[in-house]
């Protein structure tokens, strides 16, 4: 008896040790994240003012996409692979992410949103909050296990403080590495960072004028066989929609990337193309994050048509190289999508358009737990078993392609020998 409390006190105390460390260690990182994305979305508010009160600022986007090619090319292609690069530092640790990273893709990304280029913002947030975390790898000394997880907390912290969505954004850091599998070692550390870090944007959002976007809750209608049977088809819907996404994306880049040797020209070539869109659609309902847009289909029908106009204009963006991210074009394309689908499928357009807003998202970037926990993040709880059928669905239905290449495949997403892709 004697022998075995020892024991169980010094078990008591490494673990007790465990938490203090990794509190402390996520409280720094979750003040360097959420400063960072609290200045970012300032930032991006007064480019998204500017621009839609200078519309002749839309045509200098191929000067813009040029400017932000030469940066990197200059300066960031040690960087080049964003969120992407800090996936692969998380698998396979090698090197510090440079802390030239956060600033790049800051100032990269408002250009981006000042003259027009339809991005999103969670890319630079993700890549803001894992450099700036990378950087007390050394100040501590952190062995390579630890290092994964202070990435993983540093990406889940950048999550969270963008949307304000701390359950989200700690599940986002530990579900976005590999398809199927999840890092429960990093939990801690990545709750503790999301939490903190979205109460550190709130903290600075009286000084800065800054606000999370507050959605509309769209009524829920009691669960049937029918509501059910839906939420099914449109998860399959969903789940396609992301996966031509991802591949688009993906495939224009790799195409730009044959044809245009020298890069600064692939994000002027995309800039011209989206500006002459502009101005023969007449319309800019396409451009930019396009919350307007996302709000507007959470409370009425829309033209069905919009969630194409939103997936060409940003498949052009990103895939010419212009910086931001995925994010939130998918929330757009989802909604508008679901807004489309509500009279198809006899359900409430609002209702579609909020599981619609997470199940494209879910599909491609394969995290249907961290989508689902968004949707009642935003929209409340009552939403949660319609919005977990719709992102499972839709995250089986979108094949083993994402948005993020270096996402591994932990395990298959069913148990048949055949996927949609590999």
């Amino acid at each position: 008896m004697m022998t075995r409390r020892p024991a169980f006190l010094a078990a008591l105390a490494d673990l007790l040790l465990h938490l203090v460390k990794w509190l402390l260690i996520a409280f720094a990182v979750a003040v360097l994240a959420g400063t960072a994305s609290a200045a970012f979305l300032f930032a991006l508010d007064w480019a998204t003012r500017t621009r839609l009160a200078q519309t002749w600022l839309l045509w200098l986007l191929p000067v813009a996409g040029f400017a932000v090619g030469w940066l990197y090319l200059r300066y960031g292609s040690k960087v080049e692979g964003g969120a992407n690069m800090l996936i692969d530092e998380i698998h396979d640790p090698k090197n510090i992410i440079p802390l030239r990273m956060a600033p790049l893709v800051l100032g990269a990304t408002v250009v981006s949103h000042l003259f027009g280029a339809s991005v999103g913002r969670e890319g630079t947030a993700v890549q803001m909050g894992g450099a700036l975390a990378d950087q007390l790898t050394r100040l501590f000394r952190l062995k390579n296990e630890d290092r994964r997880i202070i990435l993983m907390a540093g990406i889940s912290a950048g999550f969270a403080s963008v949307f304000g969505t701390p359950l989200a954004g700690a599940i986002f850091g530990l579900e976005v590495l590999a398809i199927g599998r999840l890092r429960y070692e990093a939990m801690l550390p990545c709750l503790a960072a999301a939490v903190i870090a979205d109460q550190v944007v709130l903290l600075w959002g009286p000084l800065l004028h800054i606000a999370h976007t507050h959605y509309a809750v769209p009524p829920i209608p009691a669960i049937s066989a029918w509501t059910l049977g839906a939420m099914v088809i449109a998860g399959v819907l969903f789940g396609v929609t992301g996966k031509v996404f991802a591949q688009a994306t993906h495939g224009l880049s790799g195409l730009m990337k044959r044809w245009v040797a020298y890069p600064p020209l692939r994000p002027l070539a995309g800039g011209l193309a989206v500006a002459l869109a502009v101005w023969l659609l007449g319309t800019d309902r396409y451009i930019g994050l396009g919350i307007p847009t996302i709000v507007d289909a959470l409370k009425g029908p829309l033209p069905a048509h919009d969630f194409l106009g939103k997936m060409a204009f940003t498949i052009v963006s990103l895939g010419t190289g212009f910086k931001g991210g995925e994010v939130t074009p998918l929330f757009y394309i989802g909604a508008t999508l679901g807004n489309a689908l509500g009279p198809l499928l006899h359900q409430p357009v609002t209702l579609l358009a909020a599981i619609g807003f997470v199940a494209v998202f879910a599909g491609a970037a394969n995290t249907p737990i961290a989508s689902t926990l968004m949707a009642m993040e935003l929209f409340g709880a009552e939403l949660g078993v319609y919005a977990a059928i719709a992102c499972v669905v839709a995250y089986l239905f979108s094949g083993h392609a994402g948005i993020y290449r270096a996402q591994r495949g932990g395990h298959a997403k069913r148990t048949a020998s055949k996927e949609l892709d590999t």
